[in-house]
């Protein structure tokens, strides 16, 4: 056959022939099938049968004289001059000869599927998935077209998408000729996952580029709404090292709202209609599909890596077929964002100032794309229709965008929608423009007023904020490979995992501090108690709440458990192998009430700062059940997760039979020090720890110094107390004679002691002093991490 090819004879060689997508998919049908991964069959019409097209309806000519007259910067002249092409491409006759190969084709289709079976429709161009050029969502997707009329007749139509208003902005943008760029046509048997979940998932992290992660993106139904950002889909992140060893590393798993799904219609070929609450609640796929899908995207990734010789990210679509139940890979291209970025070793950070940032300024919050602050006026519209408000430097506000949005894209500053996930076209093609985008917001629109002067600040993790007004904030830049080498490992102190994968890239030894206080106030936001004892709750709205927060849990303990292990193991993963030391939970009485539940199980104390803290709640009757759940916690993170680079630290242990009955908890708990090389830290941030440093270490592997509560215990001074403030200060006499003590003690002892405190951070000169006495690490916040290396390089 001459226009025709199976998709099991083309391969990455035949892209000039049947363009980027198709020669990936027969790539990974003639050579990763045997290693597990499934690629829907099918066949190709090449970019011969394109060609043939035009030059027997004549309209080469017609089309390169119309190309000539467009102008980039009018957009409605292009928007016109493209409509007249595509009408012209998709209204010409198909030849006869390409058509009666396309009907022998597909009836050799039905032979192994069925009669009127149903395919997928896929443009390819000729230059897509190239690295320089990605061409993703340029052209059209027809999705359960049955029958040989209807593949016919879609084919013209799918021919025409070569110019649509995107393809022929993008390619003016990237220097490829309209005309020397063809298109092939992939028609694939359809999988049935209108009857179950799709999805779209990257073997990176799509902000940061972090590269030890696949990024998994899920909702119900065929895939086209994920890749329009029609839906906030279910997200997941698996961590690939551990995930090769053999491990279950889920690490994190937000549920999308999920609010509508693309199925099949008789009539118009798909449709959309709403997910029903019930399944709105739950996640689209199960913790086990997220990792096989995993499992064979590392595969997918391993092989294009080999074959380009370098590392090669991938973005592949998945589908789950609702019949057979079985996992499908429908797509794979190179990642052409991070994997093509410049200028690798300089360290970019985008700082907000804290204190105009404030609560009562934001006006929307949703998933943030890049981390980067941007600020500008705001256009608020609903179609490409409007594209003549969207300003140079305008803050584009809309419900969705999709690929007709991009001319206007490229004008924007930043991007506000209200639909969306991270892997939708919005977030995909602000990545490539590299502007700011926050998705997903659920009211931006509705929230944000037309003209107004507003921020976008994407710089710190997960969450997007939109604040009214022009804020400050500043950007640092650093060459990484010109930092100097530090005398003693400087770690980082992490409390958010949102940003764990971003301040990984920071050439830091590890984790010297991650706080499970911020994760169990922010993401857990329950009091353990009020899990383990719901019948003691009191307050209605609590036990809303609760309820809201633990859908799809019918144990409420394991709510807690895989929260907090999700949580923690992201910081883990993002700095494996390197050690990481997680602090067991250190609130205060008073901030423990605070949570939901919290007042039905906390006593109110005059001073809270050397109340029930610490070490003394593990083990007391009030608390250790909550305890065991932080055990359990970190023995999923190490045991099931593979992250055996997590160490865990007990805080504020007044004296040494305290650490022995923790201990005996921690055992108790399945955490046994020694045991698949488990080690165990202690804070030293009592007079006592330093005191009695010789038999503290008989019970710990090592010390970590909390300057903050270590100058508090010294010098007796409450550091919630506003009126004393002004003498607490580190740089004390007395306090130094303790720090001297708990270095000496230790190094005689052969143990290992860092600092963790908040001094290093806002002292360098203080760093420098502990250097010399000899302290085996510094663990510093993010922000002064490059400073103070700097500083160290030259003393």
């Amino acid at each position: 056959m001459k226009f025709i090819k199976p998709l099991e004879e083309v391969g990455l060689k035949d892209i000039s022939l049947v363009g980027g997508k198709n020669a990936s998919l027969g790539e990974m049908i003639q050579n990763l099938a045997s290693k597990g991964i499934t690629v829907p069959s099918g066949f190709t019409i090449t970019a011969q049968a394109y060609t043939h097209h035009l030059e027997k309806n004549e309209l080469t000519g017609t089309l390169e004289t119309l190309l000539a007259k467009i102008n980039k910067q009018q957009l409605k002249e292009l928007a016109s001059i493209g409509q007249e092409i595509r009408n012209l491409i998709s209204s010409a006759p198909l030849p006869d000869d390409i058509a009666q190969e396309i009907i022998t084709a597909y009836h050799t289709m039905e032979q192994r599927y069925g009669t009127l079976c149903d395919v997928a429709v896929r443009s390819s161009a000729t230059a897509e998935d190239l690295p320089e050029a990605s061409f993703a969502g340029q052209q059209e997707t027809f999705l359960n077209i049955s029958g040989h009329e209807a593949l016919v007749g879609v084919c013209t139509k799918a021919f025409a998408s070569l110019f649509t208003d995107r393809a022929i902005s993008y390619r003016i943008d990237h220097g490829f000729d309209h005309m020397s760029v063809a298109l092939s046509i992939g028609v694939q048997k359809m999988i049935r996952s209108d009857l179950a979940s799709s999805g779209v998932m990257f073997t990176l992290d799509t902000e940061s580029g972090f590269k030890d992660v696949i990024f998994i993106t899920s909702s119900y139904g065929l895939g086209e709404n994920i890749v329009q950002g029609s839906v906030n889909p279910d997200e997941f992140y698996i961590h690939k090292p551990t995930l090769k060893q053999g491990f279950k590393p889920l690490l994190r798993k937000r549920r999308g709202s999920k609010l509508i799904k693309l199925i099949y219609d008789q009539a118009t070929s798909t449709k959309n209609v709403a997910v029903p609450d019930t399944d709105r609640v739950l996640f689209s796929i199960t913790d086990q599909e997220a990792l096989e899908l995993a499992s064979q995207a590392l595969i997918i990734e391993e092989y294009y890596s080999q074959r380009h010789g370098t590392w090669c990210p991938m973005d592949i679509e998945w589908a789950k077929d609702g019949k057979d139940g079985k996992l499908y890979i429908v797509q794979a291209r190179p990642e052409t964002v991070h994997s093509q970025a410049k200028n690798q070793t300089i360290i970019e950070e985008y700082l907000i100032d804290k204190t105009a940032a404030k609560k009562d300024a934001i006006i929307a919050t949703g998933k943030s794309v890049g981390r980067k602050i941007v600020t500008g006026q705001t256009c608020v519209i609903q179609s490409p229709k409007e594209i003549d408000q969207v300003q140079e430097g305008s803050i584009l506000v809309t419900d969705m965008t999709d690929p007709d949005w991009e001319p206007i894209m490229k004008k924007a500053a930043g991007i506000v929608t209200n639909r969306g996930g991270r892997t939708c076209h919005a977030a995909i093609i602000s990545r490539e423009l590299g502007i700011p985008a926050i998705v997903g917001t659920g009211n931006g629109t509705d929230t944000i007023a037309p003209q107004q002067s507003v921020t976008l600040d994407c710089s710190s993790g997960e969450v997007g904020v939109v604040y009214r007004g022009v804020l400050p904030f500043e950007v640092k830049r650093t060459e990484v490979t010109t930092l100097p080498a530090s005398p003693v490992p400087l770690m980082v102190n992490i409390a958010n995992p949102d940003e764990a994968f971003t301040i990984a890239q920071l050439p830091s030894a590890g984790v010297g501090l991650a706080r499970l206080e911020f994760i169990i106030n922010n993401t857990i936001q329950v009091h353990p108690m009020a899990l383990i004892h719901p019948d003691q709750v009191t307050d209605p709205d609590d036990i809303k709440q609760i309820e809201k927060l633990c859908l799809g849990y019918t144990d409420k303990l394991q709510f807690f458990i895989d929260k907090l292990a999700q949580e923690a193991g992201t910081i883990a993963a993002a700095f494996y192998p390197k050690p990481v030391i997680v602090r067991f939970s250190d609130f205060k009485t008073n901030e423990y009430s605070a949570l939901l539940g919290g007042k039905n199980f906390e006593p109110t104390e005059e001073n809270p700062m050397i109340g029930f803290r610490g070490a003394s709640r593990y083990y007391n009757e009030r608390y250790k059940e909550a305890f065991a759940l932080e055990c359990k916690a970190i023995k999923k993170i190490r045991d099931d997760m593979g992250l055996v680079n997590l160490i865990p630290m007990v805080p504020f242990v007044r004296t040494v039979k305290e650490a022995e009955l923790v201990i005996k908890e921690m055992n108790l708990n399945g955490l046994e020090r020694g045991k698949n090389n488990l080690l165990l830290y202690m804070m030293c941030e009592i007079p006592s720890n330093v005191l009695l440093i010789q038999q503290f270490a008989t019970l710990f592997d090592g010390f970590s110094i909390g300057s903050n509560d270590l100058t508090q215990m010294t010098l007796g001074i409450d550091r919630d107390s506003s009126l004393i403030a002004d003498i607490f200060d580190e740089r004390n006499e007395a306090v130094q004679i303790m720090l001297s003590m708990a270095i000496k003690g230790a190094r005689n002892l052969d143990k290992k002691i860092g600092i963790c405190g908040q001094a290093p951070s806002d002292y360098p000169e203080l760093a420098a002093s502990l250097i010399q006495q000899g302290i085996s690490s510094l663990s510093l916040n993010p922000d002064v991490l490059l400073k103070t290396l700097i500083m160290l390089g030259k003393k």
